[in-house]
């Protein structure tokens, strides 16, 4: 908490922009490769599926709680919601803001429920790849602007440029597609 706020602001802003590019770029990378043909489409419903009929073929479920499930369920949730525990004390320990910061948090969370309940069957239908995607160019552009940001760099129009990162983000990953789907030149030589 406190001690957080000896850390000065524009190294807070580097370290986690350079992590937002790394986690954006790789997902990023993966959805161009998926999006190219090169990897494989990773199909959620189908895996699903497969396991769900491997375990009725195994035998009859299981009517008592298994603890093992139990535990790695808490143990995700704890985690994810540590995460959020540290990230509201990071940025509210900043300039003593850390009752807005908290009560950010917990409306963030309400919103994030009441939009889960709304919209779970309309967002289920959209391509898992598309998501990813959308969440890596997010992810990286977000994180070059707050690697920007870190090093003091004076944006164009300031918060907007977001959206310039966000639109070059965009445009390079679908020419990275069409690039990545060509077919690869055989017997060229330079």
């Amino acid at each position: 908490g406190p001690a957080l706020q000896r850390v000065p602001i524009n190294i807070l802003q580097l370290v986690i922009g350079v992590l937002l590019v790394l986690f954006g770029m790789r997902w990023l990378r993966k959805a161009i490769l998926r999006s190219a043909g090169i990897i494989g489409l990773h199909d959620e419903e189908a895996i699903y599926a497969k396991e769900t009929a491997s375990l009725r073929q195994d035998g009859k479920p299981q009517q008592r709680l298994d603890k093992i499930a139990v535990a790695t369920t808490f143990k995700a949730v704890v985690l994810e919601g540590l995460e959020v525990v540290f990230i509201v004390i990071a940025t509210g320990a900043v300039g003593g803001m850390l009752v807005p910061a908290s009560i950010g948090a917990a409306a963030a969370a309400i919103i994030v429920i009441i939009l889960g309940l709304l919209i779970h069957k309309p967002l289920s239908r959209v391509p898992e790849n598309t998501l990813k995607f959308v969440v890596g160019i997010m992810l990286s552009a977000f994180g070059v602007f707050w690697v920007g940001e870190g090093l003091h760099f004076e944006w164009p129009g300031q918060d907007l440029a977001l959206l310039g990162l966000i639109a070059a983000f965009f445009v390079t990953a679908i020419i990275s597609v069409r690039l990545a789907k060509r077919p690869a030149m055989s017997g060229a030589s330079l």
